[in-house]
């Protein structure tokens, strides 16, 4: 009898734990799709709809929005030449940026992975260098380089007696630009791919009589493929919804871009935020295209080059052209990292930036920091710097828990709605920073008390923009965690939480850490989202420092560059160390 109460005793407890676990999935699920829909749903269904009024639906209210839908403004974004014009622009400048992009990032895979030029970890280390730099930073080093009247290479030319000139104010200087700053994303697809491919297919090409380059064409840059593509299309689409550099290059000779475009249509008196959000609904739709064409492209092929055997890299002897490969690896790293530093520190540390002669150039008498005291005697500076760091900190925190909840929903539970979390949080991939603060501008300009004019809004823009990079790193953590682990915890009596707390966190926590200084770096360097959506209370780095260069104050604007690039390689060195500890603490504990 005692045996029969007591079955009945722990069925009737394994219902009951069985009622609150499907309780509690239930609340979380539902908990993770609410703030999704905040965070995403709501600003984007806001544009939309702005986008299909000549209302406020926020200040004018939903109802009386809906009664006035039409696809009037768009009808007016199509047929307007400027408009036209802009996409144009867009289309060029970042599909050439995409050659260039492509030809680098190819280029220097193929010579750290499959070549034996000396100093390869070196070349490596360079080519994702410019992953750092905030495009506004770069833009501006490039106009005090390349300006046709002032700039620094014009100088040295004319010193050097040559007729030659650049002009970077032009749309080849757009694509020059665009081209070096984003041959990383391809390098890291490429690089990747190639060292994971198996060698002994080229060394079959090789014997049945194809040269070294037939078999580069035929065999190895075929198999890669997808990689290609993946680099080729994800740089195109973060040059698409680029501000930076189309505003400090272009807005000389008056070259506007998409992403600049719009920023005019907000700027004008009376502001036309609702051909703004239909110019905005544009570009969305074009990048959403591009990542699902990137998507499509690299889902209907096979492309299998890694199998259960085993390999040895294989690595091309060049021979004495090694060191023509290596010179390239240097000339890549004094283009992209040196010539725009030294135009920096130049332009930060000289009084005027005339320079009649190459002699003028180094003469010290030149030189001060008059610049540096300039900008910290403006009380915006220091306030735009603790924004700034505010904002990536709670970036940062919120965003890298709310990834961590998404990313443990998607990939360690197989909960009912998780494919939906997936989905909603993938979306602002394919929605440009400078579209994201539009929509939260029309989302809560208008509600009183809101979240407009707060440094709030500011993280939560942040948050969403950046969501599928953090879940996308935080994913290859939560992977490498063998489930066995969570099901001993669970034998041993602990909860989901409880697991959570003792097992995936501390064996995630190196990846936890790398996605919030992730964040935290994307966010101090986030430009687009910021211009629609600070105030005079809450600036942050990235709008003053533009501010400055559209005040005409090259010296101003070049001292607040290095102020930034300095803070943003301190906090990258100190997160490193930061992850280096902990992953250290880890192989401790399991050693």
């Amino acid at each position: 009898m005692h045996g029969q109460a007591d079955g009945r005793s722990d069925a009737m407890r394994s219902a009951g734990e069985g009622t609150r676990r499907r309780a509690f999935t239930g609340l979380w699920v539902a908990a993770l799709l609410a703030i999704l829909t905040f965070l995403v749903i709501y600003p984007v269904f806001m544009l939309l709809l702005g986008a299909l009024t000549d209302t406020n639906p926020v200040v004018d209210g939903i109802r009386l929005s809906l009664s006035h839908l039409s696809i009037a403004n768009f009808l007016a974004v199509l047929a307007n030449p400027n408009v036209a014009e802009a996409l144009l622009n867009t289309l060029i400048a970042c599909g050439g940026g995409t050659v260039i992009a492509v030809a680098i990032g190819l280029l220097f895979s193929w010579i750290v992975v499959r070549t034996n030029t000396p100093f390869k970890g070196f070349i490596a280390a360079a080519s994702i260098l410019p992953l750092f730099a905030p495009p506004l930073v770069a833009g501006v080093a490039w106009a005090i380089l390349g300006s046709p009247k002032t700039g620094l290479i014009n100088t040295m030319f004319k010193w050097m007696g040559s007729d030659l000139r650049i002009d970077l104010y032009s749309m080849w200087g757009l694509v020059f630009v665009f081209g070096i700053y984003y041959a990383p994303y391809v390098y890291m697809f490429t690089s990747s791919a190639l060292r994971n491919m198996d060698p002994s297919l080229e060394e079959a090409a090789e014997i049945s009589g194809a040269s070294a380059f037939v078999t580069l064409f035929t065999v190895t840059f075929p198999l890669i493929m997808p990689a290609i593509v993946s680099g080729m299309l994800l740089s195109f689409i973060v040059m698409l919804g680029i501000y930076g550099i189309p505003a400090v290059l272009g807005a000389p000779t008056n070259l506007n871009v998409l992403t600049t475009y719009i920023f005019k249509l907000t700027n004008w008196s009376p502001p036309l935020y609702n051909t703004a959000a239909a110019v905005a609904i544009i570009l969305m739709v074009v990048t959403g295209l591009l990542v699902y064409l990137q998507q499509k492209l690299l889902s209907g092929r096979s492309y299998t080059t890694v199998a259960g055997k085993a390999f040895r890299p294989r690595s091309l002897d060049l021979g004495p052209w090694r060191w023509l490969t290596f010179a390239l690896g240097i000339g890549y790293l004094l283009i992209v990292v040196v010539l725009p530093s030294l135009a920096l520190i130049v332009a930060a540390f000289r009084k005027f930036m005339f320079i009649r002669d190459a002699a003028s150039l180094f003469d010290m008498r030149q030189y001060s920091l008059v610049h540096f005291e300039s900008i910290f005697d403006n009380p915006l500076t220091m306030r735009s710097i603790y924004n700034a760091v505010e904002v990536g900190v709670i970036t940062a925190v919120v965003g890298g828990a709310l990834a961590f909840a998404i990313g443990y929903t998607i990939h360690r539970t197989r909960v009912s709605g998780r494919r939906t979390i997936d989905l909603i949080s993938t979306v602002p991939v394919a929605i440009p920073g400078l579209v994201v603060g539009v929509a939260y501008l029309w989302a809560w300009i208008g509600v009183p008390g809101g979240l407009y004019g707060t440094i709030w809004i500011l993280a939560l823009a942040f948050i969403a923009r950046f969501m599928p990079d953090t879940v996308k790193a935080l994913s290859t953590s939560f992977l490498q965690i063998h489930r066995e682990l969570e099901e001993a915890a669970w034998v041993c009596g602990r909860g989901m939480l409880g697991t959570i707390r003792t097992i995936v966190l501390p064996l995630a926590r190196p990846g936890v850490l790398a996605s919030m200084t992730l964040l935290f770096v994307l966010a101090i360097r986030e430009l687009g989202s910021s211009l629609f959506l600070y105030t005079s209370n809450t600036m942050v780095m990235s709008v003053l420092l533009l501010d400055y260069y559209e005040g005409g104050n090259i010296g101003k604007t070049a001292a607040f560059s290095l102020v930034q690039t300095v803070l943003l390689g301190v906090l990258i060195g100190g997160a490193n160390w930061l992850s280096r500890g902990a992953a250290q603490g880890n192989v401790a504990r399991t050693g």
